[in-house]
C-alpha cells in the first residue's frame, strides 16, 4: 500500500478500516514512550520517527538534507510494519527483542533486519513495544550510528 500523505494524520486517514484502530494503538504507544527528541513526521512515505537537523546537523549520511531515521511505522499489504533502527544496530538488542517476544505472542515472530511484521491484529505485543521505544534515546542513537560510519 502506498499512502501520500504530508502528516501522520492524513496518513491515518488513508489507512483501512479494518487496521486503522490497531495502527493508531501502536502509534499511540510509540509517542507515549520513545524518549524526548525523536520527532514524528512523514519519511519514506511512512510515519516516522526521526532525530530532527536541529539535534544532529549532518542528517542521514544517504542524503545529509533528510534527518536521521530512527523507527517507522506502516501499513502494507499483508500487514502492519514496525521498523526500528535500536534492533537492526544493536545485537543485544535484538536478541532481547526475539526473546521476550516469544513471551508476550502466540504466534512466531515475523521479522526481518529491521522490520517486524504484524499480520495478526489479535496478536500485537502492545507492552513490549512500548518498552523497545523507551531503550535508545536520540543521543544513544546518534552514537551507535556514527560509530558503524566508521
Amino acid at each position: 500500500m502506498k499512502f501520500t500523505a504530508n502528516s501522520p494524520e492524513e496518513y491515518i486517514a488513508q489507512l483501512p478500516k479494518e487496521r486503522k484502530e490497531v495502527f493508531i494503538k501502536i502509534r499511540d504507544t510509540i509517542n507515549k514512550n520513545i524518549p524526548s527528541g525523536f520527532e514524528e513526521c512523514i519519511n519514506y512515505g511512512m510515519i516516522g520517527y526521526v532525530v530532527p537537523k536541529s539535534v544532529y546537523p549532518a542528517g542521514y549520511h544517504a542524503d545529509p538534507r533528510l534527518p536521521l531515521p530512527f523507527a517507522n511505522i506502516a501499513s502494507q499489504k499483508n500487514f502492519i510494519a514496525l521498523y526500528h533502527m535500536g534492533i537492526y544496530s544493536d545485537p543485544d538488542m535484538l536478541k532481547w527483542f526475539q526473546t521476550e517476544y516469544a513471551q508476550h505472542c502466540k504466534y512466531k515472530l515475523d521479522m526481518g533486519k529491521s522490520c517486524i511484521r504484524f499480520k495478526r491484529m489479535d496478536d500485537i505485543p502492545f507492552d513490549l513495544i512500548a518498552k523497545l521505544m523507551g531503550k535508545m534515546t536520540p543521543k544513544d542513537w546518534i552514537n551507535r550510528y556514527e560509530s558503524s560510519l566508521k
